[in-house]
Formats: structure tokens, C-alpha cells, sequence
């Protein structure tokens, strides 16, 4: 998971060079950041990102406090102090020496605006929480294993965001260009401000990039907010994969929230070990209720995914502890073994790994390593377009590879499936709303907005539990439900013989696309539902096929009903045709009475038409009496 917040001017800059480089910890004022961390054994930070060359520093090169003030705090190059030295040497005048570090606009003309400079993005990427508890718990072969999936998972979000997202902005933002090179500084840090497990890491952003005539601009940072969940599901797709692929795992999905989307979470961690390491989550939990329960009463509705964002914010805000005293891994291991002993026993903590592996070996055995695309894409058009409604490619994307991770659930996936997904998906499934006008600059491609070609399905209501009022379904709920019935009407149309049953193959012709282009998808080499597959398969046995794998992938959320379970529905799918027949039986009724109200007016209206008439003559024949001479003339 990533989260992401601003380094700014003033004093948010130091919290990140005092605090975040030294562990989350408050190191003492004139002690240096070197010493400081070789005193409490934490990792120095490393520069990362392809935009180093450029700045005469390498991949891997470590931080140092003289490097990150002039970057974090003024906008310049790292080595500043040496550069504006050298040149003070060599004659140059004192402002011109200052200016040649500048990395772009100096701040003091950004401040001269009134306006405040950002410097860098810090982007926070945090493995699942069950993840945690193996790597706390584990062995040293294990958490080798999951530092190295998360250092390369880093790796693949940073690469991407180069590659896809990131660009320079100038001339308020009219002006852009793409800019493949970034300069990042990363910070590992092992636990939270509690003192619990929580492998996580710091990339800070620095808010410059190069561009090819060597000049240095502002990042466009509004882009790279938008892109922040598509690089999420990235980098927990990448990360969870090589780890259940290293060590044999697989994941479930955990409900957090009913209503909303399951975490897939390592097969064979208990709920009782998370919660063990998620005190700081717990406590954020326990206000984001309360919070969330008050907007409920407010506006009568469940928060969106904004205000979701929103109120969670505030919540972590209110619940945050002081900082503390940074301690070596060694100590904090030791310490993190002792308290899982004496609260869960020695058997349920050394049994750890058998169990997540016996458990994944459980759903490897029913769970093959293929994707199907063809139902793929309709689950992520479908999802995609209930959810949002209008929708960009970075939304497709980014349900693409949460596709791949619940229907894999841990196997590993051919690279590129996800973009080729998406593409799909938008091509199949999409309708352009972006129309470009002549005169005007050709939207890029991620700038184009979609809707989907699906019905929207309708509200229904869950019935409560534990005394709690009936709540209306949420949007993922929906979601899940459309995407089921337009795979199902797949199904139904590659099944059924036409002759047999016309009715099934015209439900899913909105859904099908053309024979002779599916064809082409099943032989494309992202199209093919497993390895093994014969090229002359049958469609019925094809459907067979994808239908068990479909069943055995995701049996907690789609046969049991976690998240969608049609017993809870007030309006379930039993009672869904017969709500409809009353409800058309309802409105025509309507129409009956509004039509029998409709003669009976006409009829009272035709009756009072000779009435009127003569009254109509009667008045016109006033005036003439009107003008003989009344009795008071």
C-alpha cells in the first residue's frame, strides 16, 4: 500500500530530515544524522530513481545530511555546498555562484508569489498487514525473502512512474513534457511510532526533474496524485506475488470493512496475529468509526471513497503518538518474539510459516496459474464503470492488476497481462467521451475518459447484523454484482446452443464481442486461459474450464458471500424478478388509472362544452343590455 504527503517550505522539511532520516525517532539537536543512526543501528538512507546520473550520484549511493537540506529545503543541487564553493574559488560572483546549484526556479521567486514551493513527494510503500507479521515472526531466510520482494517491488513502482507517469510542468502548467528520470531518497524504516512491527519504506520525491535540453522543471504532481492507485495495486502485486512464489504461499481476501473491498492478505496468518501488530490500526479504526457513524447521520449515507480518504486522514491524525527513541532490528526482533510468546504461545508463532504454507499448498492444488481475459476484462470494465461511472485508464489499470491478484491469488502472472487487460477492457467495453477539438492540443492518451457500455445495476438494502439497521449496498457491492451477471451471461452465450436457446445468447450479445475478434484474443499470447490449453478446445469446454477456475479462485468472496452474499439481501437475486413484475405491474397500474382519470376528464370536459357555449353566448349578448338605461339612470 502507498500513501503519499507533501514536503513543503519552512518546517515540514526538517520533520523529514530530522525525523523520518533517523527512523521516525527525535534525534538531538546537534547531533549529526550519521551518527545518530550508526548509534541507534538504523539503515542510512539511499539515493534511488534514474535522474541521479545527472547529478554525479549513483543507485544506491547513501543520503547524508548535508546532501538532503539544499534538495529538501531550498530547491538545490545535493551537493550544493561543494558546487558553490568550488565557484566562489574560481572568481564567480557570490549570487551567481548561489544560482548555478538552483535545480529550476528558485524558491524565493516561488515565495515572492505568495504561494508555498513543494519540494519533494513522500511516498510511503507498506506491505499487508499479515506480510508484516511473517517478516516480524519469521526467520531469517524468510524476512531476507520479503525485504528483497519489497526492495524490488519498490524498484518496479519507481520504474513505472517514470516510465508512464511522470512529467515536467512549466508556464503554470501549460507547457509539458515527459520526464523518464527521477531523484529519490529512501528510508527504511521497521516499525511503527507504538513500537509494533511495520515494514515500511520513505521514497521522497524530489519536485525536480531534467528534461532533455538539460534544464530542470517542476514535476507535475497533480499526475502523479492520480496515478497513486495504480501504482498501489503494482506494487502489492508485485510484492505479494515473488513473495507466495519464494516461499509457496498463497492469499485470501480479509474483509475490513463490509461493503467495501477485501485486503488479500497470506493464507494461514490469523486474524488474531494481525491484530496483535496493528495496535496503531486498531486505534485509528476505533475513531474512524465514530467519525464515520456522524457523517452517516449527517447525510444519511455511507462516505464516498474521497470522503473514505478523508475522514481516515483525520482519524490517523488524532490517534498519532509522540515519536520515539529509535532502536536496532535486532532488538526490536527480539522484543516483537517475546510479546508474541507470552500472548500467543510458542506453538502458534514457530508454526507460522508451516501453517501459511499448508494452507497455500491447499489453494495452489485448486487453483490454476491462468488468467482468463476474456472475463477479465468484462470484471474490470464492469467494476470499473459502477464504481466511477466515468473513468480514465489509469482506473482500468489499476483494477486490472487487483484482477490478478485475487484471481491468481499469489501465482505469478506474464508480464504486461495487466496493461494488456486494461487496453482491452477501454477497447471491448469503453465508449470515448473525450471528444478532441480542432484548434486545440490532442489530449494525450491517459487524458481520455470512458464510460462503459454496461446497465448500471440497482440499489437493494442489507439486511443488518448485530442489531445494526439495514444499510444500503455499497458501489464495490454493485460492482461485484455486475461484473457476475455479465460473466455469467458470457458463460450462458458459450454454452448454450442458439438453437437450443436464443434467449441467453441475445442477454449477453452487449457483452460478447465479435466472434472473429474473440477468436483472435484466445490465440493472442496474453488471450490464452492456461499454458496447456489445446488450440482446438471447444467453447462449451473452454467455458467449463474458466467457470471451475473462477469458482475454486475466489470461493470466500463469490461462494460464500463475504462481501455479496445474496442471503443478506433484502432484494436477493430469487426475489429480483419478482420485485421487478411488481414493480411493472405497479407502474401500470398507474398508467391505467392515469388514463381512466384522463377520459373521465375528457368525458366531464365534453359534457360542459354545450354549457359553455351558451354561456359563453349569454355573456356576449351583455353588453348590448348593458346599454339601455338602469333603474338608477
Amino acid at each position: 500500500m502507498i500513501s503519499v504527503a507533501k514536503v513543503q517550505r519552512r518546517n515540514a522539511w526538517r520533520y523529514y530530515v530530522r525525523g523520518v532520516a533517523f527512523g521516525d525517532g527525535h534525534r538531538s539537536v546537534g547531533q549529526s544524522l550519521e551518527d545518530a543512526q550508526e548509534m541507534a543501528g538504523l539503515p542510512p538512507g539511499v539515493w534511488r530513481g534514474r535522474g541521479l546520473a545527472a547529478l554525479g550520484l549513483s543507485d544506491g549511493q547513501v543520503v547524508t545530511e548535508r546532501q538532503m537540506k539544499p534538495l529538501l529545503g531550498e530547491g538545490r543541487h545535493p551537493d550544493a555546498d561543494r558546487m558553490e564553493r568550488e565557484l566562489l574559488d574560481d572568481g564567480v560572483d557570490p549570487a551567481r555562484a548561489r544560482r548555478a546549484t538552483v535545480l529550476g526556479q528558485p524558491i524565493e521567486e516561488i515565495e515572492h508569489r505568495k504561494q508555498t514551493p513543494l519540494l519533494a513527494l513522500d511516498f510511503v510503500f507498506r506491505p499487508q498487514a499479515s506480510l508484516v507479521v511473517l517478516w516480524a515472526l519469521g526467520d531469517e531466510p524468510t524476512r531476507r525473502v520479503i525485504e528483497r520482494a519489497h526492495e524490488r517491488a519498490v524498484a518496479t513502482t519507481l520504474r513505472w512512474l517514470e516510465d508512464e507517469v511522470a512529467q515536467t510542468r512549466w508556464a503554470s502548467g501549460r507547457g509539458r513534457a515527459k520526464a523518464p528520470a527521477l531523484v529519490v531518497a529512501a528510508f527504511r524504516h521497521y516499525d511503527n511510532r507504538n513500537g509494533f512491527p511495520l515494514l515500511h519504506e520513505h521514497c521522497l520525491i524530489a519536485n525536480r526533474a531534467q528534461r532533455p535540453d538539460g534544464s530542470w522543471y517542476a514535476l507535475d504532481t497533480t499526475r502523479l496524485y492520480k496515478n497513486i492507485v495504480a501504482a498501489d495495486t503494482l506494487y502489492t502485486l508485485q510484492m505479494t506475488t515473488e513473495v507466495c512464489e519464494e516461499l509457496g504461499l498463497a492469499t485470501v481476501p480479509r474483509v475490513v470493512t463490509p461493503g467495501l473491498r477485501p485486503v488479500m492478505e497470506i493464507a494461514g496468518v490469523d486474524q488474531e496475529l494481525i491484530d496483535w501488530s496493528s495496535t496503531r490500526r486498531r486505534r485509528i479504526e476505533d475513531v474512524l468509526e465514530g467519525v464515520t457513524d456522524d457523517y452517516v447521520k449527517k447525510h444519511g449515507r455511507l462516505p464516498g471513497e474521497r470522503a473514505r480518504h478523508g475522514l481516515a486522514w483525520w482519524a490517523a491524525q488524532e490517534t498519532r503518538p509522540d515519536k520515539k527513541t529509535p532502536r536496532p532490528l535486532d532488538q526490536l526482533l527480539a522484543w516483537w518474539r517475546v510479546s508474541a510468546l507470552v500472548k500467543f504461545g510458542q506453538r502458534m508463532v514457530d508454526g507460522l510459516l508451516q501453517r501459511c504454507r499448508s494452507a497455500g499448498a491447499a489453494i495452489r492444488a485448486r487453483v490454476g496459474p491462468w488468467v482468463d481475459t476474456a472475463l477479465a476484462m468484462v470484471d474490470v470494465a464492469a467494476v470499473v464503470f459502477t464504481v466511477r461511472g466515468v473513468f480514465y485508464r489509469r482506473h482500468v489499470l489499476a483494477e486490472a492488476r487487483r484482477h490478478l491478484l485475487e484471481t491468481l491469488r499469489g501465482r505469478a502472472y506474464v508480464p504486461g497481462i495487466d496493461d494488456y487487460i486494461a487496453d482491452r477492457a477501454l477497447k471491448r467495453y469503453g465508449r470515448q467521451l473525450t471528444v478532441p477539438q480542432k484548434g486545440r492540443r490532442a489530449p494525450a492518451a491517459d487524458q481520455l475518459s470512458y464510460t462503459a457500455v454496461f446497465t448500471s445495476p440497482s440499489r437493494w438494502w442489507i439486511a443488518g447484523t448485530d442489531g445494526k439497521p439495514p444499510r444500503e449496498s455499497t458501489r464495490y457491492e454493485r460492482a461485484k454484482v455486475a461484473s457476475l451477471a455479465l460473466q455469467n451471461a458470457i458463460r450462458t452465450a458459450l454454452t448454450a446452443p442458439p438453437a437450443q436457446d436464443e434467449a441467453p445468447a441475445a442477454t449477453a450479445s452487449a457483452a460478447l464481442p465479435p466472434a472473429g475478434d474473440h477468436e483472435h484474443d484466445q490465440a493472442a499470447p496474453h488471450g490464452v486461459d492456461h499454458p496447456g490449453r489445446a488450440a482446438a478446445q471447444t467453447p462449451a469446454q473452454r467455458a467449463a474450464a474458466i467457470h471451475a477456475h473462477q469458482q475454486a479462485a475466489m470461493p470466500q468472496e463469490y461462494l460464500e458471500g463475504r462481501t455479496t452474499d445474496p442471503e443478506t439481501w433484502i432484494t436477493s437475486p430469487r426475489n429480483l424478478a419478482h420485485l421487478a413484475a411488481l414493480t411493472r405491474a405497479a407502474e401500470a397500474r398507474g398508467r391505467t388509472v392515469e388514463e381512466q382519470a384522463d377520459q373521465t376528464k375528457h368525458a366531464h370536459q365534453a359534457k360542459q362544452a354545450p354549457a359553455a357555449d351558451a354561456q359563453q353566448q349569454h355573456h356576449t349578448a351583455q353588453p348590448d343590455q348593458s346599454r339601455r338605461p338602469g333603474p338608477d339612470l
